[in-house]
């Protein structure tokens, strides 16, 4: 799995197009989330496209994520977000702080406010779980 960092040297030296380009193949690259999981409970309120996102607890204790948009370059946020607390911890994902992780990538700058406003929603639910997980 590609690293955050590594993710960010290669986004930089990108133009606004590729940089789109890639978000859309993070989040083609995305586990499959089945359709079963994309219930109402599971969807990410205040998103301009449908995000769903599934919690599962590993055996170790770490959390793990499905999660879907039906927009292609929301899926690539989602991916970059997941990137960030993707099987580790409860207690762990509740103290990383996702906004600055995903701060070098400036994606209020480069992406609509459409496609970003979700993003505190989702990163929101996250901990939410993660704080259940860790109680």
């Amino acid at each position: 799995m590609t690293t955050l960092s590594d993710l960010q040297d290669e986004y930089e030296f990108l133009d606004a197009d590729d940089r789109y380009r890639l978000l859309i193949d993070l989040g083609r690259a995305l586990e499959p989330m089945p359709d079963a999981l994309k219930t109402d409970a599971t969807l990410v309120r205040g998103c301009s496209a449908s995000v769903w996102v599934y919690p599962t607890l590993r055996d170790d204790g770490a959390l793990h994520f499905l999660a879907d948009s039906n927009a292609a370059i929301t899926k690539g946020i989602i991916a970059l977000v997941l990137l960030t607390v993707q099987d580790r911890q409860p207690a762990e994902i509740l103290v990383t702080d996702i906004d600055a992780a995903l701060a070098p990538f400036d994606l209020r700058n480069q992406l609509s406010s459409n496609r970003t406003q979700g993003i505190p929603n989702m990163i929101a639910l996250i901990k939410a779980t993660a704080g259940r997980y860790a109680a």
